[in-house]
């Protein structure tokens, strides 16, 4: 049971307390973006699952899988009103389909009494929002297996993908192992350029999905940033909604929490508005 003592708001530190979990051997943005758009009544916190010699192997994630569970625990615990699990391969990792993952997603909320959204759900959500069918996914630097997973995800949760691509299958990179070399960091000018390119290739898809949590390098002063930074920018360009994971997550916390972020953040976030 979760803790009583928070049932009394003012037992909180912030009005709305939100809780987010990565991979292991990755410090996540996730917190630091998510408290950039949203108001000064909500506070965020972060906790990293632990395993040693964490290689981001989609079996290393199954042989893990309960330690999601060990996460909303602590942060029911700690008060959180509602968190969120970073990173889309944890839904299709198992071979899980979307129905077993919102069985799982239902069964943790009610346990712990927090709700628990997973990014990779978060996108079947948000472009259920959005009232979209066909769909081209960018799947920037993910490996082929990983790809292959969630293209599978995806098309089980009744979307039809028309086109599925990581940065080599568009040509940017010649080899996978160049691009994990980049350590999800990549060139600025290749957010718009990928972008594109998938519009090109898939040009009746109503919608692009971006997987995972890329990063491409600002132009002005060469910080990473996410997708949450270039969607208002890009959807213009391209003409159609992009629906990343990062922004999928923050757009289900928001409607969990009954709020909207502050800001133009593109389509998806803008129905909260």
């Amino acid at each position: 049971m979760k803790p009583e003592r928070w049932a009394d708001a003012t037992n909180k530190i912030f009005p709305y307390q939100v809780g987010f979990t990565a991979p292991p051997h990755d410090f996540d943005a996730a917190p630091t973006d998510f408290l950039g758009i949203a108001p000064d009544s909500v506070g965020a916190h972060g906790r990293m699952l632990h395993v040693p010699e964490y290689a981001h192997e989609l079996t290393q994630r199954v042989d893990n899988f309960h330690l999601l569970e060990e996460f909303v625990h602590c942060m029911s615990n700690n008060g959180a009103d509602v968190v969120g699990q970073v990173g889309t391969n944890w839904v299709h990792c198992q071979g899980t389909t979307p129905d077993d993952i919102r069985a799982i997603c239902d069964r943790i909320s009610d346990t712990y009494e927090t709700p628990f959204h997973m990014a990779g759900m978060c996108l079947v959500e948000g472009l259920r929002e959005l009232n979209v069918e066909r769909i081209a996914l960018n799947s920037v630097y993910y490996w082929p297996d990983w790809r292959d997973g969630i293209t599978r995800f995806l098309r089980e949760a009744g979307f039809d993908v028309i086109y599925s691509g990581n940065f080599v299958d568009q040509g940017f990179y010649d080899t996978q192992e160049e691009v994990n070399d980049m350590t999800w960091i990549f060139p600025g000018d290749l957010a718009e350029e990928s972008m594109q390119r998938v519009a090109e290739l898939a040009p009746d898809a109503e919608a692009i999905v971006v997987n995972g949590m890329p990063n491409w390098r600002r132009p002005e002063d060469d910080l990473p940033k996410r997708a949450l930074y270039y969607t208002p920018k890009l959807e213009p360009l391209i003409g159609k909604p992009i629906v990343a994971s990062d922004v999928a997550l923050y757009w289900r916390i928001f409607k969990t929490l009954g709020i909207a972020p502050v800001g133009d953040h593109g389509r998806l976030l803008s129905t909260l508005s």
